[in-house]
C-alpha cells in the first residue's frame, strides 16, 4: 500500500504522520519533517496497511478545496466528482441557480461545494441514510453553509419522496450508486465504504432507471441535472434520459473519461 506502485504512497504517509502529530499536513512539511515519529503513527499505519482508507483513518477528505468530515457511513469524495462542480460553473457562467437539489448527498460534498461556488443559491439535500445525513449536516455547519442548506431523510425509490422539497430546481446533482453487483473492487473500497452507495444491480444501472425518469418533474424549464456515471456507462445512461424526454450531453473528467451527463428538459442541447 506504500509500495512504488502506489502513486499516493508519499501523500498517504504524510497525511497519517500529520494526524499522528496533531497538525495539518502543511505544518508537517514546513515545521515537523525532522520530528521523530510519534507512537500513534504506528497504529495509524497498521490500520492503513490492513486496508482502511486514509480518509477514514484521519476522518477528513478534501473536495473542491474544502475539507469534509467523512466516516464509514459516507463515500469518500473523489476528485473525479469535481467534474460535476466544474460543469455547473461553466454552464451557469456568471449566473447562479436559485435552488439546488442533491440526490444522495452522502458527506454533502457536491451540494456544499456548489453552494460555495454559488453564494446566492440555496440547497436541499436528500439521503436515505440518517447516518450520512448527520455527517452532511455537520459538514454544512463547519463550512458555514448550514443557513443555506436543508437536509431531508428521503429515498428517491419511494413514492412521494420529493413532496415539500421545493421543486422545480435550477440545478440537480446526483452521484448515484453505479457499480455492478459482482464488480471487483479494491479492498479499501469493498471492505470499508458503504455498499448502499456503491452497488446498483447486475449492470450498475438500477439507480439511474429509478431516478432519471423523475428528473423532468423536478427540473426548472431551463434547469440542468448533472449525474455522475461510471466511465463505461455513458451510452446506457444517456439512453435512459433520452427515453424520459431529456437532452443529454457527456462531460469528461481530467483523465479524459466520461464522468458526468448533463440532462436538460428544454429542446436545446444540454450544457
Amino acid at each position: 500500500m506504500f509500495g512504488a506502485d502506489n502513486p499516493t504512497a508519499r501523500l498517504d504517509a504524510e497525511v497519517l504522520m500529520a494526524a499522528a502529530l496533531g497538525c495539518r499536513r502543511s505544518d508537517l512539511l514546513l515545521r515537523h519533517m525532522r520530528d521523530p515519529a510519534p507512537e500513534a503513527f504506528e497504529d495509524l499505519l497498521a490500520r492503513h496497511l490492513a486496508g482502511e482508507p486514509v480518509a477514514y483513518i484521519v476522518g477528513t477528505a478534501e473536495f473542491y478545496g474544502l475539507e469534509f468530515e467523512v466516516d464509514s457511513a459516507v463515500l469518500i469524495p473523489r476528485a473525479d466528482s469535481e467534474t460535476a462542480i466544474e460543469t455547473a460553473r461553466e454552464a451557469f457562467d456568471g449566473t447562479a441557480p436559485t435552488s439546488i437539489l442533491d440526490c444522495g448527498t452522502g458527506s454533502g460534498a457536491l451540494l456544499l461545494a456548489a453552494l460555495s461556488l454559488f453564494p446566492e443559491s440555496r440547497g436541499t439535500a436528500i439521503d436515505r441514510s440518517s447516518e450520512a445525513l448527520a455527517v452532511a449536516m455537520r459538514n454544512a455547519a463547519k463550512l458555514g453553509l448550514d443557513h443555506r442548506a436543508q437536509f431531508h431523510l428521503r429515498d428517491w425509490g419511494e413514492p412521494g419522496w420529493a413532496e415539500g422539497l421545493g421543486a422545480p430546481f435550477g440545478l440537480i446533482l446526483a452521484n448515484p450508486p453505479y457499480i455492478e453487483d459482482d464488480a471487483s473492487l479494491e479492498p479499501g473500497v469493498r471492505d470499508h465504504e458503504p455498499h448502499g452507495a456503491l452497488f446498483a444491480g447486475p449492470e450498475g444501472l438500477d439507480a439511474y432507471r429509478i431516478l432519471i425518469p423523475q428528473l423532468p418533474g423536478l427540473l426548472a424549464a431551463s434547469g440542468l441535472a448533472l449525474v455522475e456515471i461510471g466511465y463505461r456507462q455513458a451510452e446506457a445512461v444517456s439512453a435512459i434520459g433520452e427515453a424520459a424526454g431529456l437532452a443529454a450531453a457527456i462531460h469528461h473528467d481530467l483523465g479524459g473519461r466520461p464522468r458526468i451527463i448533463a440532462f436538460s428538459v428544454d429542446n436545446g442541447a444540454a450544457a
